[in-house]
This record gives C-alpha cells, structure tokens and sequence, in this order.
C-alpha cells in the first residue's frame, strides 16, 4: 500500500479515537477502514456499563461499511490508548480478529497498529489470527 494512503488511514483512525465512548475503561481506541473501492470507514470503541454490549473500534467500521453494503476490504488502521494519547500499539482483539476474518482475505488484508502517522507497524491478518476459521472452512468438499 502506497505511503499517502497509510497516512490518510492513520490520521483518520486518530481523529475517530476522539468520538470514543469510555467513561470506564478510559482507553480510546479509533479505526479507520480501507474498502477496496477506496472509501474509508471510521469506528470507535463504544462502551457500556454492562460491559458485554461494549463494541470495539475495529467493529464499529466493519458494521459500519458493511450496512452500507460495502462487502470487500484492504486494511484496517487502529489507534488506540489511554485518555490523554496513545501509549502503545493497540492491536485487534480476537472477535475483532474473527470479524475481519469474514470479510477479508488472510493472505492480503492488512493491519496498521499506529501510535503516530510516523510510528506504525503492518501485519496482514495471517499474522495476527494464524489458522483462522472463515467462510472457506464452511465450504462442500
């Protein structure tokens, strides 16, 4: 992926973490969604005193772009830490992992875990979820 669009996913992940809903956890998390089109999907962590109903950043833009009717994607940038600025990489928890395993192509999908638009690392989602179960494990033989 060209440098131009990693720092647009980025910047725009960063401005999403802003919206985060956290009056428990304190820690923001924003995600910024490629779809293979070239349109972006913004989601942020939205919490709950429940906490079961909390939805992570990473699902909010698949759900998001999915209701859309956006169904094909290239990579997700998440950024993410406690109130105050990003501490750390934030990398995708395992149902955000499991989400993306549905919509995206293991092999190729990438993750951007940022800090800053100077600081991030790639993985592709292979990395992240090796030996993912998706639609193809589903399929007749």
């Amino acid at each position: 992926m060209e440098e131009a669009k990693i720092q647009e996913l980025i910047r725009a992940a960063i401005r999403q973490r802003e919206a985060a809903y956290t009056p428990y956890s304190h820690f923001r998390v924003g995600a910024a969604l490629l779809a293979e089109d070239g349109r972006i999907y913004t989601g942020c962590n939205i919490e709950n005193a429940a906490y079961t109903p909390t939805n992570c950043a990473e699902r909010t833009a698949f759900f998001k772009a999915v209701s859309e009717g956006e169904r094909t994607f290239c990579a997700i940038c998440i950024v993410g830490g406690p109130e105050g600025g990003p501490a750390d990489y934030t990398p995708p928890c395992g149902v955000c992992r499991q989400v993306m395993m549905e919509f995206c192509d293991p092999e190729k999908f990438q993750i951007i875990l940022a800090r800053s638009t100077d600081e991030y690392r790639t993985y592709r989602l292979k990395d992240l979820l090796p030996q993912g179960f998706g639609p193809g494990n589903l399929e007749q033989q």
